[in-house]
């Protein structure tokens, strides 16, 4: 027996040697601000270097504009969504089977490689770490492989581009850290900083943006580094190289927005001679092909002759499986820390539809870990200055990200308008485009069964015993009612909305009430009395997510008092998904619920036993300690708020 199984691995290994070798290099939070994309205050001679010789994707796309969820879609080639992953450090867990696409390879005799970032927002993502990579460290690295001639995938996750750096970070840590790794000539020159027309113009964002352009330099020097290893141990003449970025920059209106300074990323590809056969054009060409991040596990089976399973939602676009092209790509948003949303996008080859599912809440919410950023502070510094001198100095394209308010649509021309600053929505010209986008949209969520319209906490009463994935895909889970509620919100009068209200399916009362927040946000005089009686009756909805929703918009448009006992009552509940909600709730409606003061003080306490304050924020940890971290922020971000 142990001779067989000895001969099945020197079959894999033997069949594996005839495959390219894989290399990706990703870097994170980086949009396509690269000389070789057109941006000429970038200085990055290594990736452009790169460009030359490899085919330069102009239409790349993530899934999502963060990177847990990205991360989910790329190991799985299925939407998150559909996994019910789509929850920025989510627990959720996922098909036993569904063990990373790297596993397919390593069973076929690929040496598997992972440095260093996995951050899966999986339950699973143990067994996927375990299945998936030979070694997933710091230190992982395709010369670790004992047999030289063994075929290899390796990812190389670079860190240097993250949100921590270009903006979290202090300023001198930043400068020690990553600016002194540059030359003078290197360092950019903040006054000749190119700012996007959504940005002020003033002098602490034109440092922030020149200290982004700083890191993405230096990110640069180490893409440099990892092609001359690879071609010192003689192996770039049989690797095919993916370089990519896993979202959008991680500066204000990129990271976290459904945008395409959010969601569309350089993508190149080098194929060397020996494997040309295989690119889609000749080195240094472009490609205007759409490509989601859902696609690249089933490309990379394509590559290397692997089967690929029938379960992924992706397409491959290149290898002997390569399919049709994309019509339309796809994005979602969703809870991203302690931070609530839910919208998705539809994008083709030039327009890009939003459908915004809570446009009650702004692009620019408060969130605790950017907020440590100053340019997010400079932000809401000018909002505050408008506001105490009545007047607008912002521009409309400004404004457009600092509003308290979303549109419930958007819709862009990206060829016309590439940096999404008109809003065709209401422009009648454009509405056969609007209508045939929205389609795209309501189809994409009920075919691929979009498990994100389910409140977080029943989603976890759902799946408690079974997957996500399993349940929705068999039809278990009937999203198609809750799916046409979440589409009321913009659309329903009042009336149909308090009908709703009624449900005996809680995620359609819970969007009810999200539709009922976005009416008494624009309507002038606000919710008439039936709606107002409706939403008292749900303070003792059985569901924690419609009552704690419930009471945070009476908080703002009633009498607080009867909304906060119910917020305090959830503050305290077992669940740490009902805690997070009724935290984040509490957080927003700020000195109104200064009566929650002391009982957010305890929650803080419990948050903090549970993960101590002083574990770094990008530390990816099971289960509750995560939302411990998200507990903490909304209760730390309230008690500071809090007028003395």
């Amino acid at each position: 027996m142990r001779f067989l199984f000895s001969l099945l691995a020197m079959c894999a290994v033997l069949r594996a040697a005839e495959q390219p070798n894989i290399l990706w290099i990703t870097a994170e939070d980086m949009s396509a601000t690269l000389g070789c994309y057109g941006d000429k205050y970038a200085t990055t001679p290594n990736i452009d270097q790169l460009a030359t010789e490899s085919v330069r994707y102009t239409k790349a796309f993530a899934s999502a504009p963060v990177c847990s969820p990205s991360r989910s879609c790329l190991i799985t080639g299925c939407y998150p969504t559909s996994l019910s992953t789509q929850q920025m450090r989510s627990g959720f867990a996922i098909p036993k089977t569904m063990r990373g696409f790297p596993a397919l390879l390593r069973a076929r005799g690929f040496y598997t490689s992972n440095n260093v970032k996995t951050d899966y927002n999986t339950g699973n993502y143990a067994d996927i770490i375990k299945h998936s990579w030979d070694e997933s460290s710091a230190t992982a690295h395709w010369r670790k492989r004992d047999d030289k001639a063994r075929p290899f995938f390796s990812i190389f996750n670079l860190m240097t581009s993250h949100q921590s750096r270009t903006m979290v970070w202090p300023y001198a840590k930043f400068k020690t850290e990553v600016q002194s790794k540059l030359s003078p000539s290197e360092i950019h020159d903040p006054a000749k900083a190119t700012l996007p027309p959504y940005y002020p113009d003033t002098p602490l964002i034109r440092r922030e943006v020149a200290r982004f352009y700083d890191c993405v330099t230096a990110m640069d020097k180490e893409v440099g580094a990892i092609l001359q290893q690879l071609a010192d141990d003689g192996l770039a003449e049989n690797t095919i190289v993916f370089f990519y970025s896993d979202h959008g920059s991680g500066m204000p209106r990129h990271k976290r927005a459904l945008l395409d300074s959010g969601m569309h990323v350089p993508l190149m590809i080098r194929f060397p001679k020996k494997w040309q056969h295989l690119a889609p054009a000749k080195p240094g060409t472009t490609t205007d092909r759409l490509v989601s991040f859902v696609d690249y596990a089933p490309t990379v089976l394509s590559l290397t002759g692997t089967p690929i399973p029938e379960a992924m939602q992706g397409r491959a676009f290149l290898g002997a499986k390569n399919t049709q092209p994309r019509r339309y790509v796809y994005g979602h948003r969703d809870r991203v820390d302690e931070v609530r949303d839910l919208a998705r996008s539809v994008r083709d080859g030039r327009y890009l539809y939003i459908r915004n599912y809570m446009p009650h809440l702004g692009y620019n919410q408060p969130t605790v870990w950017p907020d440590n950023g100053e340019i997010r502070h400079e932000f809401y510094r000018l909002v505050e200055q408008d506001t105490i001198n009545d007047i607008t100095d912002f521009t409309a394209a400004q404004w457009h990200f600092v509003a308290p308010t979303r549109p419930v649509e958007e819709l862009y021309d990206c060829q016309a308008d590439p940096q999404n600053l008109k809003n065709l929505a209401d422009s009648k010209a454009h509405q056969k485009t609007l209508n045939r986008l929205r389609k795209a949209h309501r189809e994409h969520i009920t075919q691929t069964v979009d498990l994100g319209f389910l409140p977080e906490s029943e989603a976890w009463e759902l799946f408690r015993k079974k997957p996500g994935w399993e349940l929705g895909q068999n039809g278990k889970v009937k999203m198609g009612p809750i799916i046409n509620a979440a589409a009321q919100v913009g659309t329903a009068d009042e009336a149909t909305l308090v009908k709703n209200l009624a449900s005996p399916n809680a995620s359609v009362r819970y969007w009810a009430v999200i539709a009922l927040a976005h009416r008494a946000h624009s309507v002038r005089y606000g919710l008439r009395f039936e709606g107002k009686q409706a939403l008292i009756k749900a303070l003792a909805d059985p569901s924690p997510a419609v009552r704690i929703e419930t009471a945070g918009l009476l908080a703002r448009t009633d009498d607080p008092r009867p909304a906060l006992r119910a917020l305090i009552k959830d503050l305290a509940h077992e669940n740490l998904i009902i805690v997070t909600h009724a935290a984040r709730t509490i957080e927003l409606l700020g000195d109104t619920a200064r009566a929650a003061k002391t009982p957010m003080a305890a929650a803080l306490i419990r948050a903090e036993k549970i993960r101590p304050p002083n574990t770094p924020a990008t530390i990816v940890l099971p289960g509750d300690k995560d939302l411990a971290m998200f507990v903490a922020f909304s209760c730390r971000a309230f008690l500071k708020g809090l007028k003395k």
